[in-house]
């Protein structure tokens, strides 16, 4: 299962704090019912790779929505085809190890 790591920077606003931005791109998230999880440098979405960019692609928009005149996204992408594998479950994988 693709899980992918989201950043999105709205560039140009009159603010250094982009909290507004990043809830609203949340709000796309929790409308589409994706699995994911915010941490404090991104946010994770465990998926389908279709639904995923299709995601991100709404997320990327939101800032744009808002005025803004420039948008940088990242995203990474771990899709892993040999066995279905969540972002949590790679967490406990590590966990254990430690």
């Amino acid at each position: 299962m693709p899980i992918a790591t989201i950043n999105i920077l709205p560039l140009g606003t009159n603010s250094p704090s982009v909290g507004d931005f990043v809830v609203d791109c949340i709000k796309v998230l929790q409308d589409a019912g994706a699995n994911f999880k915010m941490n404090a440098m991104g946010t994770v979405i465990d998926g389908d790779l279709d639904d995923i960019l299709m995601l991100v692609k709404k997320m990327h928009a939101v800032p744009f929505e808002k005025g803004v005149q420039r948008v940088v996204t990242i995203v990474s992408i771990d899709d892993r085809r040999d066995k279905k594998v969540t972002s949590s479950e790679k967490v406990e994988s590590l966990m254990k190890k430690l």
